[in-house]
């Protein structure tokens, strides 16, 4: 049997480090026992997949080293490899199922989920769809088409018994069918769902190991049995650990950094962020912790691979980067390295204008520019807070920001504007002596300097959104009730009383 592992993300926005942890692992799993490696492009969501995204996720992958032998940039024999390319294949699949009385259509409408939902809620019984519409006789399934009543693909779950399943990473894993819903397979609009697509797409595709992340383990039931349903054999299911924040919860960007492109643009080497990514979830012989993608591939044995999940602890990556910095960058090279990072041209170019009318000497610039080129800005308190502003106010601030500026897509200096002055409207504060006053302190460390919202665009989403993640954690972070209660405020566009009543 020929190997063939795939990673399939999905374009729906920043390129998430959890996307190359699980790539790595298949990148490896595959160059060890001499297999192909395949990208997919899981775009079926079509209300939050764009086409930037995709670009997005293929630019971090090959920043990460991570290179594929199939995939929608580069083709291959079993292509399209981007599911909204794909959906004739979906609907022919969704189509057979109904015909073997695996799948039936459902005419439950929004109004009717939402009252199943309360009512599951209200009787203390899992929420879900309550199978209303499974055993509607043909004769009145053709009456509610003919009438022009839109319908989903649902799949038959057996209502009794369990799903049992042998994972190459954690043994025997059993989940009873009664915890399980009638999947929607295709929606009403002709696209598919996740899990249609994904069974369909890793059958066509003679995918023989699927190596994912553990979050995806109660899926796994829906896609034996789809497997099952269509009489094809299923590959071998292989979970991985979660990677989790110091919270001890699964890895978020609300809370950690995040984005592949943060790491990149805080100065951190790809072979750094691989290696540190491969001890999340694996161990070498000896306890070796610094090694390159070639010396983890030779030596991989899936035995291995760890069944808890790993902490992404960010000073663990500082010593494994320091350590690559030392061993792979001899002396006479590290400056060139430095500039290529972000000490050259083009970037120079577009940071002059902002500081070229505030130094008095050359000997200024370093003062007034530290803060593009550090990760850690001395924060604290007293300087985060403006006079008379409580700290949990300004951490509702940052918050809000964070909000905004996701809302509305755009992370520039522009938005950023924008989203400061929205901030100070739903708060009920000043804009220029406490929102204005909070930013300056948490993007730059500092009270003065160049122009804010142009510092903001030179700096970038990503590195901007941990600035603002770390200003919260300084001022002792949100807790999760605290944050219901802000986004509930949010949503209603004040929080002028909320956070006064919380």
């Amino acid at each position: 049997m020929s190997v063939r592992v795939r990673i399939a993300p999905s374009p729906t926005g920043d390129p998430h480090v959890g996307t190359a942890y699980i790539a790595l692992f298949n990148l490896i799993f595959a160059r060890h026992f001499g297999g192909t490696f395949v990208l997919r492009i899981e775009d079926t969501d079509q209300t939050r997949s764009r086409p930037e995204y995709e670009k997005n996720i293929i630019e971090a992958l090959k920043w990460c080293k991570i290179e594929w032998d199939e995939g929608p940039d580069i083709g291959g024999p079993y292509g399209p490899y981007r599911q909204s390319d794909r959906t004739e294949i979906y609907q022919k699949w969704a189509y057979e199922l109904l015909k073997t009385g695996h799948a039936y259509k459902c005419f439950a409408t929004a109004q009717e989920l939402s009252e199943m939902r309360e009512a599951a809620v209200a009787q203390g019984h899992r929420s879900g769809y309550d199978r209303r519409y499974r055993d509607l006789s043909p004769a009145e399934v053709r009456q509610r088409e003919a009438s022009g009543q839109p319908f989903v693909i649902r799949l038959k779950v057996p209502l009794t018994g369990d799903c049992v399943y042998d994972d190459a990473i954690r043994g025997r894993v059993v989940f009873p069918w009664a915890d399980i819903d009638d999947q929607v397979l295709l929606k009403s609009d002709g696209f598919p769902t996740y899990h249609l697509a994904n069974v369909v797409d890793d059958h066509l595709m003679k995918i023989t190991h699927v190596i994912r992340g553990d979050e995806w383990m109660s899926s796994t039931p829906k896609h034996i049995l789809l497997y099952e349903s269509f009489g094809w054999k299923h590959p071998v299911f292989m979970h991985m650990p979660l990677l989790l924040g110091k919270d001890g919860k699964k890895l978020s960007k609300r809370k950690n950094p995040t984005s592949i492109f943060y790491f990149r643009d805080s100065g951190y080497l790809p072979e750094a962020l691989v290696n540190f990514l491969t001890l999340m979830g694996y161990s070498m012989p000896a306890d070796l912790e610094l090694y390159t993608l070639e010396q983890i591939i030779a030596e991989f044995d899936p035995k291995r691979i760890g069944i808890s999940g790993a902490f992404f602890d960010i000073q663990k990556l500082n010593w494994v980067n320091q350590k690559k910095i030392i061993e792979t960058i001899p002396d006479r090279d590290l400056w060139r390295r430095i500039v290529d990072w972000n000490f050259n041209e083009a970037f120079m170019q577009k940071l002059m204008p902002l500081i070229h009318k505030r130094i008095k000497t050359f000997g200024d610039f370093m003062e007034q520019c530290s803060f593009f080129f550090v990760n850690e800005l001395p924060l604290s308190p007293d300087l985060l807070c403006p006079k008379n502003s409580p700290p949990e106010l300004i951490c509702a601030l940052f918050q809000g920001m964070i909000w905004s500026l996701d809302e509305q897509e755009d992370w520039s200096g522009i938005g950023f504007e924008k989203a400061s002055h929205e901030v100070a409207e739903i708060f009920g504060v000043h804009h220029k002596k406490v929102v204005m006053h909070a930013l300056f302190a948490a993007i730059m460390g500092k009270l003065q300097g160049p122009s804010l919202y142009d510092s903001v665009s030179l700096l970038g989403k990503d590195r901007t959104r941990v600035r603002l993640m770390n200003a919260i954690e300084a001022l002792g972070g949100i807790s999760n009730k605290k944050t219901d209660i802000l986004k509930k405020g949010w949503q209603k566009r004040d929080c002028k009383i909320v956070f006064q009543s919380s």
